[in-house]
């Protein structure tokens, strides 16, 4: 939908791509739907759910066995984003680095995104 030929709107690292292919693996999944929503105190949030169907809408990325889809509204927010899974001694799991974000909260839960997404040109 907001894609560039040739260039998928999301990239994995391998760390990333493992994980999920891992979480698909282990129910039968078909793969992790990655979106946005209002909340959190900068104004949206990620979400991250399992899918048992692909939507014929989402935007489909497949990586090293792991397959991730974007709800249609979300594809103009998450354009661009590098998908990574980190470990440290408190806590583990998914981190996105987007380009479009232009203010996160203390936590990295909550975002706010570049005002010139939702210009019209």
């Amino acid at each position: 939908m907001f894609g560039i030929p040739g260039k998928q709107a999301v990239s994995m690292t391998p760390k990333a791509a493992e994980k999920i292919a891992t979480l698909m693996e282990k129910d039968g999944h078909q793969g992790l739907r990655i979106g946005v929503k209002k909340g959190g105190c900068a104004g949206m949030e990620y979400t991250m759910d399992y899918v048992n169907e692909v939507d014929p809408h989402d935007e489909v990325v497949e990586q090293d066995g792991a397959r991730v889809m974007i709800a249609p509204m979300a594809q103009m927010f998450l354009f661009g984003t590098e998908i990574d899974y980190q470990t440290s001694l408190l806590e583990s799991g998914f981190v996105f680095n987007n380009p479009n974000v232009s203010e996160a909260c203390g936590c990295g839960e909550s975002i706010k995104f570049d005002e010139a997404l939702f210009e019209k040109k």
